[in-house]
């Protein structure tokens, strides 16, 4: 912890005060929480920073639309359209935000909708003729106002919110004590190599209520990399001279994973909206090598470089032995759902 952040204790203390005094009001009726009849998955987490959102809502977008209607609903981080807005063919990045974008892009089965207005945004996509059987809220932890069905709250291996402090002396956006709201706990980013004795601490930390359950990820990098018409083993290019860029909150497994010595890394901040002189430095800084990037930062890159030179790397988060478990419990939770509605 550095020394301003601690400097700013107090404030971190009058923080935790008042989302305390939020969420008292509305666990307890003061303030009103809506519920919709149908069911509703909220991934979410206490931290600010990247804890592994979209990858998770990726994961559920695959279980689930082989066999329901579905629907993201995301906030839409620095986009710059307003209000709720539903995606078509005429959608990209700066309309939806980056995340959403990606979700419009991989899957054209489930309905993508952004709105920081989440009550709104469930009874705008309801109101559609075609409407979803299941919304997926994405980054909506913290947002009390509507009361999701299942609450998935993710944190980060090396970054537990059990070790954390709130804002702004830590990253943390409210009392641990909000982990109790969650249905399942999911520490993410994990080594691929941890050992059940080290989830065994980690759940010792975490010391969740008895009706809540752990699960362990990690993400999944590709063997390939992708440009708009492209394939290339990822082996193939380990060494080969090439431009590493990201706009992500923490990227040093990416470049760990891509880079060979020789390479060139372009860092630029968590959800960077990329400017004619970002491009002009980008490709000066590339001097035509290929540069290869994240899925979301692909996405907003994507026509300002050359097809043959931009590639992106995708990632999955994979979980650990206990999948089928959580498969079983996500699927149990939507089917008794939709079989009560």
């Amino acid at each position: 912890m550095n020394l301003l952040r601690k400097i700013l204790f107090p404030f971190a203390i009058l923080y935790g005060f008042i989302t305390s005094i939020r969420n008292f009001l509305f666990d307890n009726g003061f303030l009103k929480s809506y519920s919709f009849d149908i069911p509703i998955i909220a991934v979410g987490n206490l931290s600010v920073g990247g804890t592994g959102k979209t990858p998770q809502i990726e994961y559920l977008i695959r279980l689930l639309s082989p066999k329901y209607k579905v629907a993201t609903l995301s906030r839409g981080y620095k986009r710059q359209s307003k209000g709720f807005v539903l995606s078509d063919s005429t959608s990209n990045a700066e309309i939806l935000g980056d995340e959403p974008f990606q979700f419009y892009t991989k899957f054209n089965n489930i309905q993508v909708a952004v709105d920081a207005d989440r009550k709104n945004g469930i009874e705008q996509l309801l109101s559609q003729t075609n409407k979803p059987e299941i919304i997926l809220l994405d980054d909506a932890f913290q947002h009390r106002k509507v009361k999701a069905g299942f609450y998935i709250l993710l944190t980060s291996y090396g970054d537990l919110y059990s070790d954390d402090f709130m804002l702004p002396t830590g990253n943390l956006r409210e009392s641990r004590n909000g982990a109790k709201r969650a249905n399942l706990v999911v520490v993410t980013k994990c080594p691929a190599t941890l050992s059940l004795d080290e989830q065994n601490k980690i759940a010792a930390k975490l010391k969740l209520e008895s009706n809540q359950e752990l699960y362990f990820s990690f993400i999944d990098y590709d063997e390939l990399v992708y440009s708009e018409d492209k394939t290339m083993k990822v082996s193939e290019i380990k060494n080969v001279d090439k431009l590493l860029l990201t706009g992500i909150a923490k990227p040093n497994p990416f470049f760990a994973y891509l880079q060979s010595e020789s390479d060139e890394k372009f860092v630029f901040p968590d959800h960077h909206h990329f400017t004619e002189n970002d491009i002009n430095d980008i490709k000066n800084k590339s001097q035509n090598k290929i540069i290869i990037t994240t899925e979301k930062d692909f996405v907003r890159l994507k026509g300002s470089i050359p097809n043959e030179q931009l590639f992106y790397l995708p990632i999955r988060s994979s979980f650990f032995s206990a999948s089928d478990n959580f498969d079983k419990t996500i699927t149990n939770y939507v089917g008794t759902s939709t079989r009560n509605r």
